[in-house]
């Protein structure tokens, strides 16, 4: 197991502990654990271009943990009505929607790489994570959930715009 792939690992372990810190009402410890395991994914990604540790694993986990970390946020927004179950449910509809362009993508043969909008979106997303972990005002949540909600759609469209042509081949 290379590098990058522990680094990996060890944000998705990270999770639980954040969930954990989260529960019990330590939301300075969790915002630490939240940016620590987010800086793992710049590092890892990092580490896997310039060691040339790409793996399969990799290409798998990586996007996974960063779903899981940041989904595992914004279900705990939801739950103590900071992020409207909507908003919720656009993020997880895009992921999904992406994640199956991305499978007929490879069923044709074709490999579709993250966007830039896509990284973005990640980038913005958890930041507005950062923030919202912290005591801010009712306006400041309200703007990170609209950054979360536009950064996502925009890029979701944007892969759907960029890669039409998935669908215009499969139907041939």
């Amino acid at each position: 197991m290379n590098t990058a792939n522990k680094l990996t690992i060890l944000r998705v372990i990270m999770i639980p502990l954040f969930m954990y810190l989260l529960y019990i009402d330590q939301m300075y410890y969790a915002l630490a654990v939240f940016v620590i395991a987010s800086l793992t994914d710049y590092v890892d990604g990092y580490i896997a271009r310039k060691y040339n540790q790409i793996t399969d694993f990799g290409k798998f986990m990586d996007p996974l943990a960063d779903k899981l970390l940041v989904t595992s946020a914004m279900v705990f927004f939801v739950e103590i009505g900071l992020m409207p179950s909507w908003a919720l449910l656009l993020v997880i509809a895009r992921e999904f929607s992406v994640t199956g362009l991305r499978l007929v993508a490879v069923d044709q043969g074709t490999v579709i790489a993250a966007g830039f909008s896509g990284k973005v979106k990640t980038a913005a997303t958890m930041v507005a994570i950062c923030l919202m972990l912290l005591p801010v005002s009712a306006f400041v949540i309200q703007l990170c959930v609209w950054v979360i909600v536009l950064t996502t759609l925009y890029s979701g469209f944007e892969y759907f715009i960029v890669n039409r042509a998935v669908f215009t081949e499969g139907a041939k």
